[in-house]
């Protein structure tokens, strides 16, 4: 009886030993792969009826996409707000972040970034009417941003009062109906939200505003999943994959998603 309960003690666990082996590897061979991103952001990423990968679409997500692809898995969009990115990278809630992310000194400090795959610069978007036509000349205007982006950072730093707002839509709204002077964003997203709502114009002032790189966020460490996505920028980079994706969004009336 004592020979009979060891038998089946044995049994049990080598049967438990056998199914967390098995629950191991499942997770270390995941099929799936999950960008975190913040969807107020065209024309890089932003909310359609018939999105690229699920709801979502724009130039970031079609990278994903292609990522995913190419490392042989499938490409997930987990969508939040801006400033809880890396927080949720850190979590390990997203395997990466593409987010029209500039790549700072501050950032490499908790997150390894990829091979840039876009180069953008700051830009003041006005009424046609407005006199600014400097960054100095916002010192007395009503100036509005982006809570979290890099115009947020800048304007900041030039010492010049501000509201912030979430989401890139609601900003040019402010600006639309004359509660404030100038937004300040990234230029692509800029000639988006230009071209899609007549009587506004872009102010460029390469004095004030340096250009900034947009790369891919991966855990710090994660040397695999960070040299998988480099490959995968590269040949985008190499092909013109990129500089088509970037053609074809800047001409997609995201209003309409």
């Amino acid at each position: 009886m004592k020979t009979l309960k060891k038998i089946l003690v044995a049994g049990i666990a080598a049967a438990m030993m056998l199914t967390t082996l098995a629950g191991c590897g499942s997770a270390a061979s995941s099929k799936t792969i999950t960008f975190g991103t913040n969807a107020e952001f065209p024309p890089f990423e932003y909310v359609a009826s018939k999105g690229t990968i699920g709801d979502f679409d724009g130039i970031d997500i079609a990278i994903a996409q292609k990522i995913g692809q190419d490392i042989g898995k499938e490409a997930k969009i987990n969508n939040m707000e801006f400033d809880s990115l890396l927080i949720a990278l850190q979590n390990g809630q997203v395997d990466a972040v593409i987010a029209g992310m500039t790549v700072t000194d501050e950032r490499k400090e908790s997150v390894d970034f990829s091979t840039p795959y876009y180069t953008a610069t700051q830009v003041m978007i006005v009424k046609e009417d407005s006199e600014i036509k400097t960054a100095a000349d916002m010192a007395d205007k009503k100036i509005v941003v982006i809570q979290g982006y890099t115009g947020e950072t800048v304007v900041n730093e030039m010492g010049y009062k501000y509201e912030s707002f979430k989401k890139g839509t609601e900003a040019v709204l402010e600006l639309v109906n004359g509660k404030c002077d100038v937004v300040v964003i990234d230029s692509a997203t800029a000639s988006k939200y230009v071209s899609d709502n007549p009587g506004l114009k872009i102010v460029e002032d390469s004095n004030a505003f340096e250009e900034e790189q947009y790369a891919i966020a991966v855990k710090k460490g994660n040397t695999e999943l960070l040299n998988q996505i480099n490959d995968s920028i590269q040949k985008m980079l190499d092909d013109g994959t990129i500089s088509d994706l970037s053609a074809k969004y800047l001409d997609v009336d995201t209003d309409a998603e």
